[in-house]
């Protein structure tokens, strides 16, 4: 560890490793099968124990760590104590040893917003646990079933899943972590499991190769279980070459920085601070931008409102293109929510 580290950069530390165990609760939650599953709002807005358990630790964790920071988690969840298995008391020593940008150097706990969602993909998350449920049941002696498909989609929908942690300064998301709980799934038993992308606004991205989509071809990625009318007019006045339909905001910018969409496009108000601020900020650190459908940027101030009410759009390069094919009809609708 170096002499002194700067705290914002402690705070990322411990983010660091608080959303690895958040990750691997996630998994172990899964493998269980006991998930616990609750309707918030609806059938497409769900909790698992999974979500409870994972902000528990996150938010208690950090707490623990720096109590003046502000904390928004994604769950109303009933104030109780939380077991000492959940705390992550560790920081990530790679990032203690990096110098702070000049800007960040002097920030105190009590000036920063985190944002937490515990686990961004619930939806696909439960339906891969059914997948796998099912796969296990056919394979039960003479089911004799083939289950290589049903294997198959719930690895795919795996994917999907991620754990996000934002830290925002002044209204602005300046470093962001994002676990994949499941990334390298498909290596099967002996694989090593997950994976922790970072970034911070004037220190860089790390945790993957940075990518982009080749020639100028327009990929775009959207919802795959929030669609309506006015999302799929948006993405189609893109005039895109190809959609990608996948769960999750976190995945949608992961989409973007491995170079496999050149647009996330969601004109909706479905989205919340705590999807977007993580990936913000790691999207920013590579030269991206995160906006609404107008091409305003969104606040991560403490008292703002949740809602991501004016959409989602997200970019690594030619921002002002997605921005200008917005229809006006699609913009008309978002003002009326």
């Amino acid at each position: 560890m170096s002499g002194n580290p700067a705290m914002v950069m402690r705070v990322v530390a411990s983010a660091y490793t608080v959303a690895e165990k958040a990750g691997a609760i996630v998994r172990k939650v899964l493998h269980s099968g006991e998930l616990g599953i609750v309707e918030k709002t609806g059938a497409n807005d769900l909790q698992t124990l999974a979500d409870r358990l994972a902000q528990q630790s996150i938010c208690a964790s950090l707490s623990r760590h720096f109590p003046k920071l502000t904390i928004i988690g994604e769950e109303e969840l009933p104030a109780q104590e939380v077991p000492e298995d959940l705390i992550e008391k560790g920081q990530a020593e790679e990032i203690l040893q990096k110098g702070c940008p000049e800007e960040f150097k002097t920030l105190k706990e009590e000036e920063l917003v985190v944002w937490v969602d515990p686990l961004d993909g619930t939806k696909e998350y439960t339906e891969a646990s059914r997948c796998l449920q099912l796969q296990a049941v056919a394979q039960l002696p003479h089911k004799g079933s083939d289950t290589s498909q049903t294997h198959s989609t719930a690895l795919w929908l795996l994917d999907n899943v991620t754990v996000l942690i934002g830290i925002a300064y002044g209204g602005r998301a300046i470093a962001g972590v994002i676990n994949q709980p499941f990334y390298n799934y498909q290596h099967g038993a002996g694989a090593a499991l997950g994976r922790t992308i970072w970034g911070m606004l004037g220190l860089g991205a790390f945790g993957f190769q940075l990518q982009e989509v080749p020639g100028d071809r327009r990929i775009v990625t959207t919802t795959r279980s929030h669609s309506n009318k006015v999302v799929t007019d948006c993405v189609s006045a893109m005039e895109p070459h190809d959609v990608i339909r996948v769960g999750g905001a976190g995945n949608k910018i992961i989409q973007l920085v491995e170079g496999k969409a050149s647009a996330y496009v969601f004109a909706s108000p479905g989205c919340k601070k705590w999807d977007t601020c993580a990936p913000e900020a790691i999207l920013h650190t590579v030269g991206g931008k995160l906006t609404d459908m107008y091409g305003n940027p969104y606040s991560y101030d403490a008292d703002v409102k949740h809602m991501n009410s004016a959409g989602v759009l997200a970019t690594l390069h030619n921002h002002e293109y997605y921005v200008s094919r917005v229809p006006q009809s699609v913009l008309q609708a978002l003002r009326s929510d």
